[in-house]
């Protein structure tokens, strides 16, 4: 007590996101980093909601603070400084594979000042989940004294605070087999001036968790369950008013599958209701599988709801590839039909393709690609290796067989080759992943895809900017989009433990050099192209284009497209397809006979 008053303490919870590093050493790290991390949200939406319920006692203040660090440096000296103040604890949160080593990083700086650490994300509780011990490098981060999470915080927050708080933290929470419920849990929520550094208005929500599929090299049906999890139609509304009244009003959605979100439709009609009848101006970005326009509806209501994006696993476009992989529902025959559906919806479709398939080789990948630029109206195509990512199928697999794959957990981010390939050497491999992005993305294809646009109604001008974008993140600053940004920032002393600091004689010169070329080299692309952009624009008749990928779906299909009769498998695949259609068909001519 002093002066009749009780002392308050102070506990501090600081939540990172971290980033991963580039080939150099050096942290992947934006101005404006494209994908908000809906994990982030999650914990700090936790961590505020512990704060208001005071869950560490009366005379205990709590300060939170998210850090992203693709856009935002971490700097461990002065959160060390800030703890030092008081009591606390730094939670690495959502750390993937890729991003492993670099949490290890920070944590050893935290940890030799004292500070309490926690990792929790897809690496901890996929590898939990899938392996029988732990790995080598979960237990040297339990020998340091870091505590490991696995699992989903739900329920389970206040619980690793009061430990934290009490100096008590356990080296392991694994709630692996008690998946929580979503229905009016604590809602995901960052901050405006967080968001602001996504590019400006995006910010991201999960409406469910969990996916029913089988995807071998898939790590969210080991994690978040194949049982479909979902928040409340009214828990959705409430994350989308909140961050309207903070001035955002764009939402990816990280459901990995929305599509199998058993509430996408009360979801759906719920936006509709916001945009028609309140008329809020809200955008949405969601994930789906390539079945998802037999669901009666889904693509019309999705338009209606705001959807402008839709990520689709593609994966690839022959049918032994697909069932290797145990994506069984992947149909090939259902692709156009998919794909010409959310381009009547004016919605821009990014695939996903995966390089790596066992039968795959340089040539037939390329070869590949020029049948998808010819028959399927895909908009944006990103590709990546088959990668046997800790909790799934495919590296318990190889783990359980003793089968090498490369110790560098930074690699696992889908670009790197980690494993051997039956036809490819891993510099084969390599290029024809480098060779994929840029046949895709040929100036050639860039115009087609941009007639494309204008012929369906979309807008060429932000399509064309997409495309740049997305080639210009692999081709000049050598990452996935997925891990892309606005204006790579790079600092001299964020690098690698197992990389030299350079001196500033070298990294600045250097650093300054590589900048103005990747930013002249994005022009000279930018510039190669506008006039024709502008001119289909300005072209009255550019609804009249039509190619091969935009005509309608019809039977002759199996005799015209390749992608269909590419292999055996696809052409069995195609005729097991036509025999079931001819089923249907008399089978409603049966109907019709007997309802006459």
């Amino acid at each position: 007590m002093l002066n009749g008053q009780q002392t308050r303490k102070r506990f501090s919870i600081v939540l990172i996101k971290p980033s991963h590093y580039d080939d150099d050493g050096y942290v992947i790290q934006w101005f404006r980093s494209a994908i908000p991390s809906n994990t982030l949200a999650v914990l700090n939406g936790l961590a505020l909601e512990c704060k208001e319920r005071g869950v560490l006692g009366d005379d205990v203040d709590i300060d939170v603070t998210a850090i992203d660090e693709t856009n935002t440096r971490v700097r461990p000296e002065r959160i060390i400084r800030q703890m030092r103040g008081g009591a606390g604890i730094v939670c690495l949160v959502g750390v993937q594979s890729n991003q492993f080593d670099r949490a290890m990083d920070l944590a050893r700086q935290f940890r030799a000042a004292g500070v309490q650490v926690c990792i929790g994300g897809f690496h901890v509780s996929g590898c939990i989940a899938m392996l029988p011990e732990l790995t080598p490098e979960l237990k040297e981060a339990m020998d340091l004294g870091v505590s490991l999470f696995a699992g989903e915080s739900e329920g389970r927050f206040d619980l690793v605070l009061r430990d934290a708080l009490n100096g008590t933290l356990q080296p392991l929470y694994n709630y692996m087999k008690d998946l929580p419920a979503l229905e009016g849990t604590t809602l995901p929520i960052l901050p405006a001036s967080q968001i602001k550094r996504n590019g400006g208005k995006l910010t991201s929500l999960d409406a469910g968790r969990g996916c029913p599929f089988l995807c071998s090299f898939c790590t969210i049906i080991n994690v978040q369950g194949r049982k479909s999890r979902r928040r409340t139609v009214d828990d959705v509304e409430q994350i989308i008013r909140q961050n309207i009244a903070q001035g955002v009003n764009r939402f990816f959605i990280a459901d990995d599958n929305f599509a199998r979100n058993t509430q996408w439709e009360a979801i759906f009609d719920r936006f509709i209701e916001l945009r028609e009848n309140a008329k809020l101006d809200i955008k949405f970005v969601i994930q789906v599988d390539t079945m998802c326009h037999r669901l009666p509806h889904f693509i019309e209501k999705a338009q209606r709801a705001g959807v402008v994006r839709a990520f689709i696993g593609l994966e690839s476009i022959h049918p032994e590839s697909l069932v290797g992989a145990r994506k069984k529902q992947n149909k090939i025959t259902e692709y156009r039909k998919m794909l010409l559906a959310w381009k009547q919806a004016r919605v821009t479709t990014f695939a996903g393709y995966i390089l790596g398939f066992p039968n795959d080789t340089p040539e037939s990948i390329l070869e590949d690609i020029k049948i998808i630029q010819r028959e399927l109206p895909i908009d944006l195509l990103q590709f990546s290796c088959l990668t046997p990512l800790p909790g799934s199928e495919d590296h318990q697999r190889l783990y359980n067989a003793g089968i090498e794959m490369d110790p560098d957990l930074n690699k696992y981010d889908v670009e790197h080759v980690t494993t051997a390939h039956p036809l490819m050497s891993k510099a084969e491999w390599e290029k024809v992943y480098l060779d994929a992005w840029a046949a895709y993305y040929s100036p050639d294809h860039i115009r087609t895809v941009v007639r494309r646009a204008a012929a369906t109604g979309s807008s060429p001008g932000k399509l064309w900017s997409l495309m740049i974008w997305t080639y210009s993140c692999v081709a000049l600053e050598k990452v996935h989009p997925y891990q892309g940004g606005y204006f790579r920032i790079k600092y001299r002393k964020d690098r690698r433990s197992t990389f030299a600091v350079e001196s500033p004689l070298v990294f600045y010169p250097r650093y300054i050099a590589n900048t103005l070329y990747k930013n002249f080299k994005l022009a000279q692309m930018m510039v190669r192209d506008y006039l024709f952009v502008r001119g289909v624009i300005r072209d009255p008749n550019a609804r009249d284009y039509t190619d091969l990928a935009l005509t309608p779906v019809i039977e002759s299909d199996v005799d015209s497209m390749e992608h269909l009769a590419a292999t055996e498998a696809a052409k069995a695949a195609t005729a097991h397809a036509s025999g079931h259609s001819r089923e249907r068909a008399v089978a409603a001519g049966n109907l019709v006979n007997i309802e006459r």
